[in-house]
């Protein structure tokens, strides 16, 4: 089934100049590119984009990481898409990521991790419009 996910390349892939690389892995798996852009989120944004973790005790963390620097939000689409991204990153340990995926190789740690992707449909029919309007999805 042909799917939409959200892809955020986090503060510290930005920071170390992967973009490019983090989305051609994507690409070279075939998916398409659907929205794109490069933003910087307030920690009020963080928070409303997690709340979902807000009795988490990583939330205060997470979102000081999340809103200390430039973010890139992508639209992923294609067969499974979700699925297919999460095994392009990796697991959300990098210690326990498999090699060659985005986190083995970039993720600094657990909270530091590169990247993030919605976990289900649920979490994407969420999480695409905090960031996108459907003109903006093409």
């Amino acid at each position: 089934m042909i799917e939409r996910t959200l892809v955020i390349i986090k503060p510290d892939a930005v920071s170390k100049n992967l973009i490019g690389e983090i989305i051609s892995r994507f690409e070279k798996q075939g998916l398409r590119v659907a929205a794109l852009k490069k933003l910087k989120l307030t920690k009020e944004g963080a928070k409303g984009f997690y709340i979902v973790h807000k009795d988490r005790p990583f939330y205060e963390s997470l979102t000081d990481f999340m809103s200390e620097g430039p973010i890139v939000v992508m639209v992923l689409e294609g067969e499974d898409a979700i699925a297919r991204v999460r095994k392009i990153m990796g697991a959300t340990n990098p210690a326990q990521a498999e090699e060659g995926t985005i986190r083995k190789d970039f993720a600094e740690n657990i909270e530091r991790n590169a990247v993030h992707g919605s976990d289900s449909p649920q979490s994407a029919a969420y999480e695409i419009p905090y960031f996108f309007s459907a003109l903006e999805i093409l």
